[in-house]
């Protein structure tokens, strides 16, 4: 069988010249067959005895070896954590699906306990009969399931004016990917009566929070492909994330992912609440606002090696992998650099994109100890190309918090070390 050369080597060709090279391989750590190693010819504990019965942990945790994989917050970026951000440790994590006890968190006014014997939920407005679902009655009705990112309007916010927070989990963190079950909202519409029209209509939801976070969806959007979801991962939802069920706009801005959706208005305009004027708006360099950006543009960003995840094996193969997404549709490419821009090549996608998902895409490459910008940069199935900061800034100046989707910089150090950096 022929070797796959993908991009003109293959893992088994560059493993080979990496030893061939000087040896590197085996002066980072793997050990010539000369050295014994005790973990391989002496019997260790964990081989003498017995384990943990399958009782011991009723609900599943993570072994304690990986206890450092957790959200994070930034303590200085909010008054209080009861509104406030933390992040998703991306750096850490591998595939697409994000575990949900690692999905970012944002709360306005904290996150409440709602049983699902207390969860109302209402649809009101023009519709021919208002009516209100218990949790048991959304479970009867017919549901579906779609896996689709989630991310913050404000991810990589802090990152607009220069280069700030250093580490993925900081600068992208603020996005989870899950597979998530619901009832698509048309079809509570539906039952409540809408007519079907779009022109001129729109949806207003609100949570069940005190501050509500009421967001203004356009008909069309509603109708297309908007979920009630009571599940994520195939388990109930988490407190965290709006149990016993929230509203899910895949490929737009998180803050219209209502939780512990409470009311689904019809009506024949937006609200324009606070969350879609003073917040969740777009101001430019002249001062002026742009409201309606909901869908997240075409972004991604290299998790490994990043700050968080430096290269410690010493020179020889290296896997370079990240995530990409787009709230347009699918990631059809990405393409690395490790020279801040000036010259590309495409990485392999883990699969084909899918639609308003996470991608993790991969470069099987050799680092030989040589100072690298590492980049990377997201094509979706529209054609959209994911813009450097330049680019972002000359349109959009540098008041934004929101909506940033620019190319993101990482410096490898000679000695593996990787830091948060801009490039001319």
């Amino acid at each position: 069988m022929a070797e796959d050369t993908g991009r003109g080597t293959s893992r088994r060709a560059f493993l080979r010249g990496s030893v061939a090279a000087g040896g590197a391989l085996l002066g980072a750590g793997m050990a010539q067959a000369a050295d014994p190693d005790p973990l391989i010819t002496t019997v260790q504990p964990w081989a003498q005895g017995f384990g943990d019965g399958v009782d011991a942990t009723p609900y599943g945790l993570p072994i304690r070896f990986e206890e450092d994989v957790i959200r994070r917050n930034v303590e200085w970026l909010t008054a209080d954590t009861i509104s406030s951000i933390n992040f998703t440790p991306i750096h850490a994590l591998d595939g697409t699906i994000t575990p949900a006890g690692c999905a970012f968190e944002r709360h306005h006014s904290g996150a409440i306990e709602l049983a699902k014997e207390d969860y109302r939920l209402m649809i009101n407005g023009l519709v021919e009969t208002p009516m209100v679902f218990s949790y048991a009655d959304l479970e009867r009705f017919p549901r579906e399931n779609h896996v689709y990112f989630c991310e913050c309007a404000a991810n990589s916010g802090m990152e607009w004016a220069g280069a700030q927070l250093n580490g993925a989990q900081f600068t992208h963190g603020m996005i989870h990917n899950m597979e998530y079950s619901g009832i698509p909202l048309r079809t509570l519409l539906a039952e409540a009566g809408w007519s079907g029209e779009t022109e001129g209509k729109w949806v207003y939801v609100e949570g069940a929070d005190a501050s509500s976070n009421g967001r203004s969806i356009p008909m069309e959007k509603a109708l297309d492909d908007c979920l009630v979801a009571i599940k994520a991962n195939g388990e109930a939802l988490r407190k965290e994330h709006g149990y016993p069920a929230r509203l899910v706009v895949p490929g737009w801005e998180g803050n219209m992912w209502v939780k512990w959706i409470r009311r689904i208005e019809v009506m024949d305009g937006p609200v324009e609440s606070r969350e879609e004027t003073s917040k969740y708006t777009d101001t430019l360099a002249d001062g002026t606002s742009r409201k309606w950006t909901w869908v997240m543009d075409a972004k991604s960003v290299v998790t490994s090696p990043s700050p968080q995840m430096p290269i410690t094996h010493g020179q020889g193969p290296v896997v370079i992998t990240g995530m990409a997404w787009s709230g347009h549709g699918r990631i059809t490419r990405v393409d690395v650099s490790k020279d801040g821009g000036k010259t590309w090549e495409t990485a392999r996608l883990a699969r084909e994109g899918e639609n308003k998902a996470l991608t993790r895409f991969y470069l099987d490459t050799v680092w030989e100890g040589e100072e690298w910008l590492l980049q990377s940069r997201a094509i979706d199935e529209t054609g959209y190309v994911q813009p450097t900061k330049a680019q972002l800034r000359e349109v959009r100046g540098l008041n934004s918090i929101y909506h940033n989707n620019a190319i993101q910089t990482w410096w490898i150090k000679s000695n593996g070390e990787a830091e948060n950096v801009e490039v001319s």
